[in-house]
């Protein structure tokens, strides 16, 4: 049974670290916080921000997306290492768009994360965010012009 809720837990942190991009990219703000216990946080050293409850998570997601005129971001699985009721983990990164203020953007990054099994299932407790390349060459496309509504489900 212990090894079938370890695959049960692995599963669950995997399912939450796909629903964390889902929001991000779809600008879902209320689901991002929904996904951190009450007193999470979101650490970004590169430049030098930390938000941490809800509340300034919520407000430094919003920032930050808010800089973007477009933004794409990849998620790779990394480890995910269960400790009973407490998790560690990596994910890797590639993230590129162009900022309001014209310049480019593309890194590639990775999340040092800590879970926690609450009533509510597996929620984040902690997110560093660790750029390890960044290329500021202005990008070559751009989005479509009439871009789709975002389907949400």
């Amino acid at each position: 049974m212990r090894d079938m809720q370890a695959i049960a837990d692995r599963f669950e942190i995997e399912a939450l670290r796909g629903e964390l991009t889902d929001a991000a990219m779809m600008r879902d703000y209320d689901r991002v916080v929904s996904l951190f216990t009450p007193e999470g946080a979101i650490r970004w050293p590169h430049i030098d921000k930390e938000f941490v409850g809800r509340e300034e998570i919520r407000a430094g997601i919003e920032w930050g997306q808010g800089l973007w005129e477009f933004f794409v971001q990849h998620v790779h699985p990394g480890i995910i290492q269960l400790d009973g009721d407490i998790a560690a983990g990596r994910a890797y990164i590639q993230e590129f768009g162009r900022m309001r203020d014209g310049s480019s953007h593309l890194n590639y990054a990775v999340y040092h994360d800590r879970y926690q099994r609450t009533p509510g299932g597996w929620k984040f407790s902690e997110r560093v965010y660790e750029v390890r390349y960044l290329d500021a060459t202005p990008l070559a496309g751009s989005p479509p012009h009439t871009a789709p509504e975002p389907h949400r489900s």
